[in-house]
């Protein structure tokens, strides 16, 4: 499956901080995210699991050029064998539009 990467201009959007209920709904549609931290540090997280440190690093580089070309970068925590992806918006103090998007991107790696 082709990613389509195209280069965002986030000062063109206006983002904010969803709702419980549209978070709820987004996360619904996401399978294997989940809420993590709270107040500001809230965010949508989830768990990569690879065969072998290789295959784990190239799942890295795949997400940091989607994070570079989108300009929003998660927490990447990597181990042996595993890579939690976590996005929010710093500047809305919250989760957006965007870590969806990032995210559905960064599923799709594996599709």
């Amino acid at each position: 499956m082709k990613i389509p990467l195209k280069k965002k201009d986030w000062s063109s959007e206006r983002r904010r901080s969803m709702t419980a209920t549209e978070l709820v709904t987004h996360l619904g549609k996401m399978e294997g995210w989940c809420l993590a931290g709270d107040g500001p540090t809230l965010a949508i997280e989830k768990t990569f699991s690879f065969v072998n440190y290789y295959e784990t690093m190239a799942f890295v580089n795949a997400v940091a050029l989607i994070a570079h070309v989108q300009d929003h970068h998660p927490v990447l925590s990597v181990q042996h064998g595993q890579c939690v992806v976590r996005f929010n918006t710093h500047d809305v103090l919250g989760i957006s539009s965007s870590d969806f998007d990032c995210a559905a991107q960064v599923d799709a790696l594996l599709s």
